[in-house]
């Protein structure tokens, strides 16, 4: 059965899209830590634990999403974009991408955003549009 990321991937539930690519896909986490927040995903495997992935899919997830965090870095304000990877939620492998101004903006445990839909577009515009 095909995770919700992979369902969002392929574009059977709608996302904010940032950038994708044929082997990647990153959108606007629903719960964000902080306006920008981030996950980036492979789009041709399920694998639920990111150390079980081939060294190309792990190399290449891990250079899409640095492409990505300097998107996020240019067009959110933050000192830092953070990358965690705990992959609790959902057995998809995914890299969470948090733009901080504190280690404290990286807490998973803390109330989440509620934006409106119309913010969510404006910030997935924002960081697209930086995107190389």
């Amino acid at each position: 059965m095909a995770t919700i990321f992979t369902k969002i991937a392929k574009g059977e539930i709608p996302s904010y899209k940032i950038a994708e690519n044929e082997n990647f896909y990153a959108f606007l986490d629903i719960s964000p830590l902080k306006e920008g927040h981030t996950l980036v995903i492979p789009k041709n495997t399920e694998n639920d634990y990111i150390f079980d992935l081939d060294d190309e899919t792990y190399d290449g997830l891990m250079a899409f999403a640095k492409r990505v965090a300097k998107a996020i870095k240019k067009a959110i304000p933050c000192k830092r974009v953070g990358v965690a990877v705990l992959g609790m939620e959902v057995p998809h492998t995914h890299v969470h991408l948090v733009p901080l101004e504190t280690e404290g903006d990286m807490l998973f445990n803390k109330e989440k955003l509620k934006l409106s839909d119309e913010r969510m577009q404006e910030i997935a515009k924002s960081i697209a549009d930086q995107f190389e």
